[in-house]
């Protein structure tokens, strides 16, 4: 292999390689499957996309052909099987997925992060509009929970149903009360009469963050010459 198949494994492929590793499978068959279990929230399921991660799986020595059927007239239908080495390719997948906490850049974070810059009144109709949003998934992913557990589906096959069940319900209480905050006034906003003048760092200066300085480390913090327990603001240089 080259030193590029190395690389971790896009989302897409280990959802392939999760398929194949229970039963030798069509790629069309492979789209059925995942969406009926609802794997589609787990990685983007497109036909074309999923071709292209199984022949790239294929190049790379994961699957491989297993079969070739044909039914009536239809077009002939490649079956692929994992390989030994898809195997492991896999199980390290799951392995470094699961005890590893990468860096990851949700929407919502972002979206809240700048959302000050929108007006207070949108913001909390923006908020709101998505909590509904939110709930209604909630709702849409409850009944599919429910639906498991009374067929009697082992809880292992669908915890990651449960935990988003979990942090949508801790997300929608958080930022319910941030709507209610922000409707009665009890949390500052950028339009706020006088708020930007008397608050705001500017942008221009590069001022990001503010901490105190006793939890920042010593190699970080620029040096000054006021008291040295007092707050140490950090530019986006300082902490690149």
């Amino acid at each position: 292999m080259s030193p590029a198949d190395h690389k971790p494994l896009p989302p897409l492929a280990v959802l392939v390689l999760g398929l194949v590793i229970e039963r030798p499978m069509h790629p069309y068959d492979m789209v059925q499957t995942a969406v009926a279990r609802r794997e589609d929230r787990l990685a983007p399921i497109r036909a074309g996309s999923l071709y292209h991660a199984v022949a790239r799986l294929e190049a790379q020595g994961h699957i491989q052909i297993h079969d070739v059927v044909r039914d009536g007239n239809r077009p002939e239908r490649t079956v692929y099987a994992i390989t030994e080495q898809g195997r492991t390719a896999y199980r390290a997948a799951v392995t470094g997925m699961l005890g590893t906490a990468p860096a990851e850049y949700p929407q919502l974070f972002m979206a809240l992060a700048l959302a000050h810059d929108l007006p207070r009144e949108r913001a909390a109709e923006l908020l709101t509009a998505r909590i509904e949003s939110m709930k209604a998934e909630q709702r849409d992913l409850q009944g599919a929970h429910d639906h498991a557990r009374a067929k009697g589906v082992p809880e292992m096959f669908f915890l990651d149903g449960g935990c988003r069940l979990a942090t949508l319900a801790t997300q929608i209480d958080w930022l319910t009360d941030l709507v209610h905050r922000l409707h009665t006034g009890q949390i500052g906003w950028l339009d706020d009469p006088g708020f930007e003048t008397q608050w705001r760092m500017s942008k221009e200066e590069g001022f990001q963050y503010c901490a105190p300085r006793s939890e920042i480390p010593q190699s970080d913090v620029p040096q000054s010459d006021d008291d040295p327990s007092s707050t140490a603001y950090l530019t986006t240089e300082d902490i690149q």
